[in-house]
């Protein structure tokens, strides 16, 4: 699923304030699914997956595996616990 960068994600998820509280939930956030779509081509159907894919939330990828560490300060790999050097 691609990641989005902080402009990305903004222009995504901003202004998508939940007001109507008779309107079904889903139908809230489909302008929110629909942004998501247009920006990255890719057809997701879960709102959910979209918040928990900005860049900003992962740290680089790890030096030994590739996968995004699981916070920016994170000091060991989440995947294959290779331990984080630090940028001191």
């Amino acid at each position: 699923m691609p990641m989005l960068d902080d402009d990305e994600f903004r222009s995504v998820t901003g202004k998508r304030l939940l007001k109507d509280t008779k309107m079904p939930l889903r139908e809230q956030l489909a302008p929110v699914l629909k942004e998501y779509n247009r920006v990255t081509g890719r057809c997701e159907t879960n709102v959910n997956a979209v918040y928990h894919h900005r860049l900003s939330m992962y740290g680089p990828p790890c030096a030994k595996c590739g996968k995004p560490l699981r916070t920016p300060r994170a000091k060991l790999c989440g995947s294959c616990m290779h331990p984080v050097e630090s940028a001191a």
